[in-house]
Parts: C-alpha cells; sequence; structure tokens
C-alpha cells in the first residue's frame, strides 16, 4: 500500500469534523466557527460559509433526515454521562452513543436503550470515536470503538465483543470505514493516520502530521482519504493498493484483503485461503513451495503430498527476522531476497549462504527450474544485462547484453532461446548460444513461452494477445491484460487482479507449418489440442505429402490401427484405385471404395459397390452423378437426375438458373403441396423469371396466402391484392401500406394518404397530409392548402375516437378547421391581388377581407399577407362606399411592411380617400337575423353580434352574413330524438292562435288574443329578445321537445358530425331564401351559389366532394 498526496491547505482554525457529498465531487470542513467547501478533484477553496456564532464541532451531509415529517419536535432524552462521539447502523434502527465515562449506549430510534457496553477501563478510557461497519457482505452489525484506553475493540449489536482488544500506542480521535467496510482509517496523538484491517491488524501509515490528527474520512465508493489536523492542515491523499502475487505453471498465489494469502489452481479451479493476519508484503511460489513475507518474519509453506492437484499448505519453515526487498523467489530449499542491486541467497533457517553484487538495477528475476539446491535463476537488469545464476555458484554467466532495459524475460523449454521484453514495448527472441537475434516483433508488455512446443511463444500488449510459431506471421486475437504463462493450449493471463486460462486452439499454427509441408513440426501442434477435422486434415495433408509415418501416428492418435485401410489410403494417393477399392472392402469399408469412385466420377465401377440396393447409397450415388453432370455443363440431364433421386431444390435451382419456366411450371404441379421448401423455391424462380401468374398459382397450392400477397404487391396488380384484401381482411396492412407508398412515389399523394388511412397507419397518413399542406402554402396554392387543412382536421377527428388522444386530437381537429376556412377565404384575396383580373364580385372580396380580418389571430398563418388582405378591403371598400373602413385599412397600412408593387397604389389611395365623407354606406351595414341588430363593419369582438354575442355563420363562396341561428337541445334530448321530433312536423292546436277572426255582413275583424301562449314563451325564434348593447355573455338558444316539435325540416339544418363530436342544429329564419349544406364539410353557401359551383368544378368549392358522392 503506498499513499500518494493530492493535495494539501491550511485553515486558520482547527478542523474538527470533515463530511463528503455522497456523490463525492465535494468535501465540507468544520473549521472554527466557519464551514469551508472544497473542491475534491483540486483542493480548490469553492466557498467559505459564515453563517455560525461559535464553533461547529461536527458536519454531516443529510440523506434521509433523522425524524419524519409527521414528528412536530425532535424527541430528546437523557443520558449519563457526556456524549463524545455516536454512530447510526446501517438500516438507521439502532444508534451508537460513546460516552466520557467509557460506556457505550446502543439505542434503537425511539430514544430507548437496548444494549449498554462497560468498557474495563471506565472512565479513564473515554469513548472518543466509534463507527459500524458499512459492509451489506457482514451477517451481524460491527461496531468499531477506539477509547483513550489506547485501544481498538469490536463488538456486535448485541453487545457481544468480537476478539481481543488491541493496542494502539496512541490516543486516537477519529475512526472511520472505507465504503465497502473492508479497511480502518485511525488518527490520533501519534500525529500520523493509519490502515487498518477490518479486524484491526495495522498495514501502514497513510500520511505523517505536524500536528494531532482530529478527523479523517475515506471519499465514497473510492480509494481517497482526507485527513484534518489540530493546525489546520487539510491533506488529501490516493491509497494505492499495488498487486502481491507469485506464479508457477498452473499454481497462481496472490493477496486478498491485504492479510489473506489465496492459492489458485489455475486448471482445477481449486483455491485455498491461508489467513496470515499480519500485512503481507511479498509471496513467491515453486512446485511444492509457498513462501510469504510478513513485517517481521518469513513463512516457509510446502504441500502435504507430491500429487499435482493437492492444495493442502503446512508451515514448514519460520525465518523470524525484518528482511527488505524489492523481489522475493522461493526454491525447493532457498529463498532469494532482491534488493536493488544486490541477490542474497538465504536458507529456510534464514542462513545467508550467498551473495552476488550486480551492476545495474535488478528488474526481472525468475526461477527456471534445476535440481533441488541447484536451481537456476534468470536475471534483467536496467542495463539491458541478462544474467542466468544457479543458488550454488557465486558466479552469475552473462547471456547476453542489450540496449535497452528489461521489463520481462522467458527461456524456451530446452534452454536454447530467450525471449526479451524491453521498456521501448518491443520482444525480441535471441538464440542463447549465438546470441543471434532471431526475430521482434512491436507492442508487447509481456512474453512467455510454450512449455511443451519449443518453437511457440506468446505475448501481449494493446488489448491483443499475439501467438507466433517459429519465423511464422503472428496469429492475433482479443485479450486484455498480461501473459504470465503458456502451458500446451493453455495460456494464463493476468487482468487487473485476476488471473484466469484461456483455452487458445493451436489450429491457425498448425495449418502454417502444413502450408510449408512441415508435417512432423504440425503433429507436435496438433497434440497440444486441435479439432478432429484439423486432425483429418494433418492425416490428409501428410498423405499427399507422402509423409506416411506421420499420417500414420495420426491415425494411432485417433485409435485407427487398421493397417489395410491405412494401405488403401495410401493406394488411393498413389493412384492405384482398383487395388485400393479392394483394400477398402476386405477391411469392412465399402463406403469408401464408393465415396472414392463417386469423387473420380468412375460411376460404372460405383455401383459395383451399392451393397444390398441400399435406397439412401443408390440415392447418393445418383445425387453425385447429377452433380458431375452439372459440372460438365449437361444440365438438363442433371435436372433428369435430380429429379429422380428425390433432389428437387437442386434441379429448381438448375431450371431457375436457365430460366426454364416450363420446366419449373411441371415440377412445381408434381410436387406435394406437403413440400413446402421446393414450392417456395419454384415460386421465387417463377417470380423473377416474370411468370407472377404461374407463381400465384403455386402459392395458392401451397396455401401460403401472406407469399401471395407480397407477390401481388411487389408485381403491382392491385387489383388482385384488392380481392384478396377483401375474402382476408388480415392482410389489409401489407396490402394498403405498399399500395400508398406506391401511389407517393408516383406523385399521387391525396389518393396515398387515402390508403394510408384505410391501412389504418394514421401517423403516415397524416404525415403526407402535413408534407402536402407545407408545399401548398409555400407554393401559394391556398385553396389546396385550405383543402388539405381540411383533411387534416377530418383525420383528427377520426383518431380522436380514440379516448387516450380525444382531448388532443379534438384540439388540433378545430385549429385545422380554422386554417382550413382561413386558407379557403385567402385564396380569392390572393389571386385578386396578383392577376390582372378578378372573377370575385367586389362584395365578394369586401366580405372575405373582413371575414379575415376579424379571424386573424395573433400569429399570421404561414403565407397569409396582412397587406394583401388590407389592401383589398381598402380597395372595395372604397368602390362601394364604405369610406370609414377604407381610411381605416389605409391607416393601418402605414404601420405594416409594404411591398414595392403596392406602395403606389397606396399613397394614391391614402390621399383620394381624405376626400371621401367620413362614414360607411348603410346598405354594406351587416344585419344579427337573431336579435336584428345593425353591426358596424369594424367589430371588435370578431365575427359575433355586439349586442346578443351570436357567431355570424357566412357563406363559404359569397361571405355574406347568413339568416341561420344556431340552436342547442335541451339536456337530455338525443339527436336521434331531436331529429326524429323535427321530422313530425305537428301543427300548432287552433286554440294556441293568438288571432281570432270575427265576420259578419259588413265587415271582418282580425283580433289579437292576449292568452299566454304555451308556445310563445318557449321559442326562442319567434319571441323578440331583448339584449342591452355591450352584453359580456353569448347566452345561447336552447329548444325544448315541443319547440323541437313545431319546427319545419326544410327550415332546419344540420352538420351530422361523426363522434365523439355532438351534431349541430340551425334555423334559418327566412325560409323563402334557400340555404344549401355540403353533406360531407358541412360549410353553408347560397343555394344558387352552390349549383353554379358545383357546375363550374364538378364538386363542392370546400371539400372537394363529387356531386354523385354518398354523404358521411
Amino acid at each position: 500500500m503506498r499513499a500518494v498526496l493530492t493535495w494539501r491547505d491550511k485553515a486558520e482554525h482547527c478542523i474538527n469534523d470533515i463530511a463528503f457529498k455522497p456523490d463525492g465531487t465535494q468535501l465540507i470542513l468544520a473549521a472554527g466557527n466557519r464551514l469551508l467547501v472544497y473542491d475534491t478533484s483540486d483542493g480548490t477553496l469553492l466557498q467559505p460559509l459564515k453563517g455560525h456564532k461559535d464553533t461547529v464541532y461536527c458536519v454531516a451531509y443529510a440523506k434521509d433526515g433523522l425524524w419524519s415529517p409527521e414528528q412536530k419536535s425532535v424527541s430528546k432524552h437523557k443520558s449519563s454521562s457526556k456524549i463524545i462521539c455516536c454512530s447510526w447502523t446501517n438500516d438507521g434502527q439502532y444508534l451508537a452513543l460513546g460516552m466520557f465515562n467509557g460506556i457505550i449506549s446502543i439505542r434503537n430510534k425511539n430514544g430507548e436503550e437496548k444494549v449498554k457496553i462497560e468498557r474495563p477501563g471506565g472512565s479513564l478510557s473515554p469513548i472518543w470515536s466509534i463507527c459500524w461497519n458499512p459492509s451489506r457482505e457482514e451477517r451481524n452489525d460491527i461496531l468499531a470503538v477506539a477509547d483513550w484506553g489506547q485501544k481498538i475493540s469490536f463488538y456486535q449489536l448485541s453487545g457481544k465483543q468480537i476478539g481481543k482488544d488491541r493496542a494502539l500506542n496512541f490516543d486516537p480521535c477519529c475512526i472511520s470505514y472505507f465504503t465497502k467496510g473492508e479497511y480502518i482509517l485511525l488518527g490520533g496523538s501519534d500525529k500520523q493516520v493509519s490502515l487498518f484491517t477490518k479486524d484491526g491488524v495495522r498495514l501502514g501509515t497513510v500520511g505523517e502530521q505536524n500536528s494531532w490528527v482530529w478527523t479523517c474520512q475515506v471519499k465514497p465508493d473510492s480509494n481517497y482519504v482526507v485527513v484534518g489536523c489540530q493546525d489546520g492542515t487539510i491533506s488529501f491523499y490516493q491509497l494505492i493498493f499495488s498487486t502481491v502475487h507469485g506464479l508457477y505453471k498452473d499454481r497462481y498465489a496472490y493477496r486478498d484483503s491485504m492479510t489473506d494469502v489465496i492459492v489458485q489452481h489455475l486448471i482445477t479451479e481449486q483455491k485455498v485461503r491461508i489467513k496470515c493476519k499480519e500485512l503481507v508484503k511479498k509471496i513467491a511460489i515453486y512446485r511444492n513451495r509457498l513462501a510469504i513475507q510478513l513485517p517481521e518474519k518469513i513463512l516457509i509453506y510446502e504441500l502435504y503430498s507430491e500429487d499435482s492437484s493437492d492444495m493442502h499448505y503446512r508451515v514448514k519453515e519460520k525465518i523470524i527476522k525484518k528482511f527488505e526487498c524489492n523481489l522475493l523467489v522461493v526454491c525447493a530449499n532457498h529463498i532469494i531476497l532482491c534488493q536493488e542491486k544486490r541477490l542474497q541467497c538465504l536458507s529456510f533457517s534464514g542462513v545467508k549462504e550467498r551473495e552476488w553484487q550486480m551492476e545495474s538495477l535488478i528488474r526481472y528475476i525468475k526461477v527456471i527450474g534445476g535440481p533441488p539446491g541447484r536451481e537456476g535463476l534468470l536475471v534483467g537488469l536496467k542495463n539491458g544485462q541478462i544474467l542466468k545464476i544457479f543458488v550454488d555458484n557465486l558466479f552469475a554467466i552473462i547471456l547476453l547484453k542489450q540496449a535497452t532495459a528489461v521489463r520481462c524475460l522467458d527461456m524456451s523449454a530446452s534452454r536454447k532461446k530467450l525471449a526479451v521484453v524491453d521498456e521501448n514495448d518491443t520482444c525480441l527472441v535471441y538464440d542463447i548460444d549465438t546470441k543471434e537475434l532471431l526475430f521482434q516483433e512491436p507492442n508487447a508488455n509481456s512474453v512467455a513461452w510454450n512449455t511443451q512446443c519449443e518453437d511457440m511463444l506468446c505475448f501481449s500488449g494493446g488489448g491483443y494477445l499475439n501467438i507466433k510459431a517459429s519465423t511464422f506471421p503472428v496469429h492475433r486475437q482479443k485479450l486484455q491484460g498480461f501473459v504470465v504463462g503458456y502451458n500446451g493450449s493453455k495460456i494464463f493471463c493476468l487482468h487487473v487482479f485476476s488471473i484466469s486460462a484461456v483455452e487458445v486452439p493451436q489450429s491457425a499454427p498448425m495449418y502454417q507449418y502444413l502450408d510449408r509441408k512441415l508435417f512432423k513440426e504440425a503433429y507436435q501442434i496438433a497434440c497440444l489440442g486441435v479439432t478432429d477435422t484439423d486432425w483429418r486434415e494433418l492425416a490428409m495433408e501428410a498423405l499427399e505429402g507422402l509423409d506416411f509415418e506421420t499420417a500414420k501416428k495420426e491415425r494411432k492418435k485417433r485409435g485407427e490401427t487398421n493397417n489395410d485401410l491405412f494401405l488403401a489410403d495410401v493406394f488411393s494417393y498413389q493412384g492405384k484405385f482398383h487395388e485400393a477399392a479392394k483394400l477398402y472392402k476386405r477391411s469392412g469399408h465399402e463406403n469408401l471404395a464408393l465415396e472414392m469412385y463417386t469423387d473420380l466420377c468412375m460411376f460404372e465401377y460405383a455401383k459395383d459397390f451399392l451393397g444390398s440396393g441400399d435406397p439412401k447409397e443408390t440415392k447418393m450415388l445418383i445425387t453425385k452423378q447429377a452433380d458431375w453432370a452439372r459440372n460438365i455443363k449437361e444440365p438438363k440431364a442433371a435436372v433428369e437426375m435430380y429429379i429422380s433421386a428425390g433432389e428437387h431444390v437442386k434441379a429448381i435451382e438448375i431450371c431457375g438458373d436457365h430460366g426454364w419456366v416450363d420446366m419449373l411450371i411441371d415440377i412445381a404441379r408434381k410436387l406435394d403441396k406437403a413440400e413446402r421448401e421446393p414450392l417456395l423455391l419454384c415460386a421465387t424462380y417463377l417470380k423473377k423469371l416474370d411468370s407472377p401468374g404461374y407463381a400465384a398459382e403455386t402459392y395458392l397450392k401451397m396455401g401460403d396466402l401472406k407469399s401471395l400477397v407480397q407477390l401481388h404487391v411487389e408485381t403491382q396488380r392491385w387489383d388482385e391484392a384488392f380481392a384478396l384484401g377483401e375474402k382476408h381482411p388480415e392482410f389489409k396492412d401489407d396490402i394498403y401500406v405498399p399500395y400508398a407508398q406506391w401511389l407517393a412515389e408516383n406523385d399521387r399523394f391525396e389518393e396515398a394518404q387515402k390508403a394510408f388511412h384505410k391501412a389504418g397507419r394514421q401517423r403516415e397518413a397524416v404525415q403526407v397530409l402535413e408534407q402536402l399542406t407545407n408545399n401548398a402554402v409555400a407554393e401559394s396554392r391556398f385553396n389546396d392548402a385550405a383543402y388539405y387543412y381540411w383533411m387534416l382536421s377530418m383525420q383528427c377527428l377520426d383518431i380522436a375516437q380514440d379516448r387516450a388522444q380525444k382531448d388532443m386530437m379534438l384540439g388540433k381537429f378545430h385549429h385545422f378547421q380554422r386554417l382550413a376556412e382561413l386558407y379557403h377565404g385567402y385564396h380569392a384575396i390572393h389571386r385578386h391581388t396578383e392577376d390582372p383580373f378578378s372573377v370575385h364580385r367586389p362584395e365578394t372580396l369586401f366580405n372575405i377581407s373582413r371575414f379575415l380580418l376579424h379571424s386573424l389571430p395573433k400569429d399570421t398563418p404561414l403565407g397569409i399577407s396582412k397587406v394583401k388582405i388590407l389592401f383589398t378591403l381598402a380597395k372595395q371598400s372604397k368602390a362601394l362606399g364604405a369610406y370609414r373602413l377604407a381610411r381605416h385599412a389605409y391607416d393601418k397600412l402605414r404601420g405594416l411592411y409594404i411591398p414595392a408593387r403596392f406602395q403606389k397604389s397606396i399613397e394614391l389611395g391614402t390621399l383620394t380617400i381624405r376626400a371621401k365623407p367620413f362614414h360607411d354606406s348603410e346598405e354594406l351595414v351587416p344585419l344579427c337575423y337573431r336579435c336584428s341588430t345593425n353591426n358596424p363593419l369594424l367589430n371588435n369582438l370578431g365575427n359575433v353580434c355586439i349586442n346578443c354575442r351570436q357567431p355570424f355563420i357566412f357563406s363559404a363562396s359569397s361571405y355574406d352574413v347568413l339568416h341561420l341561428v344556431e340552436f342547442y337541445l335541451e339536456e337530455g334530448i338525443t339527436d336521434e330524438e331531436a331529429i326524429s321530433l323535427i321530422d313530425l312536423e305537428v301543427p300548432r292546436p287552433k286554440q294556441d292562435n293568438r288571432q281570432q277572426e270575427i265576420a259578419n255582413s259588413s265587415s271582418q275583424i282580425l283580433r289579437l288574443v292576449e292568452t299566454k301562449d304555451s308556445m310563445g314563451d318557449e321559442d326562442p325564434f319567434t319571441a323578440k329578445l331583448s339584449f342591452e348593447q355591450g352584453g359580456s355573455e353569448f347566452v345561447p338558444v336552447v329548444v325544448s321537445r315541443l319547440v323541437l316539435r313545431s319546427m319545419s325540416r326544410r327550415d332546419v339544418l344540420v352538420k351530422r358530425w361523426p363522434p365523439p363530436l355532438r351534431w349541430q342544429y340551425f334555423r334559418s329564419l327566412l325560409p323563402d331564401a334557400s340555404i344549401t349544406m355540403c353533406p360531407s364539410c358541412f360549410q353553408m353557401f347560397h343555394s344558387e351559389d352552390y349549383e353554379l359551383l358545383v357546375l363550374q368544378h364538378g364538386c363542392c368549392p370546400y371539400c372537394r366532394r363529387c356531386k354523385d358522392d354518398p354523404g358521411p
């Protein structure tokens, strides 16, 4: 363990307490009466907090609070002594209190004392710091206690002590656990912070200070530690835990929890733990020996038995002495200590037997084996020198000297080659005898020779594992970590703190040897571990290369001992086919003779080995013969053979590749409908060969309606697809979606939208409409924009039937309806200002301009020009005698940006209007048909009556105010009932008439009867309602069943909206003036205007519904 100072700062007062923000980004500390907030990354003081007037002793970040919001106050409890410290358990259920009289009180969250622990020192040992272990893996809650009796102790929640008290030799002031509870920090009067295990074993010093350490904390989920001292010093350290481990062949030993050693068998995955209860400083392992260096001694362990899988170790020797060394190596009877440039050889009794002094620092040392007591060591120095040392010899042997420092070394199994990784991450391989550099490879951090193959090594680096055999190119695969061993087909890799055995197939290097016809070497590689297929390939290659010895070894390796069979293989490779066939037959492998003759296309000879009419072998032979015919360019003969052998797929493939439609049809008709694969292949080829009718016939035979639908869609046979969709509605989506896409690709967007809608693809339908609308507005086709917005609104109304989307879609419906009305009216204004001649009467343009001016929202819709509207209004107002309105329009235009082409006309109109009287013609004033009030031409309320607030209903062509009044049904009357009541047209009884006629010979008298009429009070259309000018609220007309019954069907217009909208009812107050309503868009027209427009356009001018189409 090593502590690195990250940053340091100093405050003016003693650091009483420290707390980390839960995410670890900030640090808050109490120094005097101030709180200081630091950035933990670089020690920047973020802000000092000065709100306290007295010394702050404790700080903490809130997590879940100390009391619930239901409690009005904090409950308080008395204690028998001064409380110095406290700590909550992980679950927040219990609180431990450390007191000045040496007592520890454990209480529940209600303050009731559950456990009382009395320390032996009593009041002479105040409990200065306590902390619960935060680990979730511990079975019991464990409390660490540090008192001024200079001891640390551990207790369970029940009060039972764990282990014995451990002496500290200083007065502890603070104790803190790491986040996972694996280590403890302690600081106090010894002016330093010490690291302990969770069991209280001291591991080392984190940082020495100049005064008492009052507080120390661990940054959450990290290895960073902060220390606060009495003199105001704040120190921030990073703890670096190095890997302590050792490896020998398939045994790997490593340090765990700083005080334990785990030995792992890499092949069997067995593990054994050795608890040392002290800091483990170094580990070395060799054969049956294990050496562990502790602070004051070295322990030598040995295996109980010679069994290679035995994992039971026992202590052999103890060397009770403190040693300082960088590296530790163990041999059969010695330990080797490495300290910088010096090597010492000690016996297991601790006696120094030899010492070697090197020229440079020792960077790498490894035991390379040898007899007990005479083992050899491989040593690499920083100056590039590589030596071999025998433990029984005082003289070191220099193997070679290179220019760069050594990082890693390994020697081949025969001790003839040496692999070195230098400080430049280069792997260099030398011949030890000649000192010649055989080859070098870049990007290496460690290297290992294969212990079972002389010419094979592996090295790691850059996230890759590299395997090199002889001088062949490197075989590379991804692997993280360091290579530490290579045994047969297993590579041992160290990644972070764990080691694993990676099984690596040896196929790649084996084939490298085979490519160069090095069969013996390939056989050696294959023995390390390859697949059965690789073994057969090796045997075949060896036979072809006439290396019969290797081929024979391969057969023995696979358990084949039949010499006749081996000799037959040899004869076949020598071209003596008939002799080989005889030997195959004699050895009982007639199938191999059949296979040989078939491969040679000698089918007549092959028939002699068919056996007793085995249909499988006959089919195989015919198939092979067909393959041969196919290869020699006789496709028709091959087709016939494939059909006779039952290989319909291959026959169909040949027919399809040659475009033989007739043969495909014949095969398809002969096949059974259960043979789906060949039928499907037939249909696929027929479709490719432009024979969709026959493909459809095949799909029908299979009963594959989905593929049939796809065929019709792909060949654009839409009528057949629609007919199929009518019979099978489940394919509706598969038909109409491609149809809509095809329409869109062919610029038939409106039809595409309808197709998407029919397929239930509402999103695509809306997207098409939105794109059409945007394009229409951008191209100034405002009549099209109005039509598309109307379609969009109806689309939204259709979607609104879904309750989840009802409110949102109804809002969009009303918005799009409004936009459709605006663009429909603006189309006439735009054409009037752009075209040299206008098709609209001045009165129509005047009405449209007023309608738009009253209807436009604050944010003018895209494409609509307020200048054009006001210019048209001013021009037509002047022509029709509405001079006051014209003057107002010209005044409004002065505040807008005027295009150059209108500038002159507007300036001239502004001047000439001043010569006109300041009033409007009374003929143009709009009348409210409900209350008979004359409304001003410029209405601040918009398109509603200024008196009764009744909305005006406009003609969708001339934009006159229509003589219609909307009325509403009384609560409880349904739409169907209302229509049935209106259709009754019951005449009023005579006694209800308000007039009486008296006739005699000289005169005729009409008398108005003043009796109360039951109908008169309830009929809002005949009763003159009284309204005051400027009333703020609109009072709708609500009718009862009696009023409905009195109405005439020809006087009532009904907008029959689809759900979820309610129907709208309108009554004509001038029955003689005919009004027509479009049954599709529900727009109102004067009947003469509507008939003329339908004759001109062949459809409704608003929704483009053809006159012959039925209503919705």
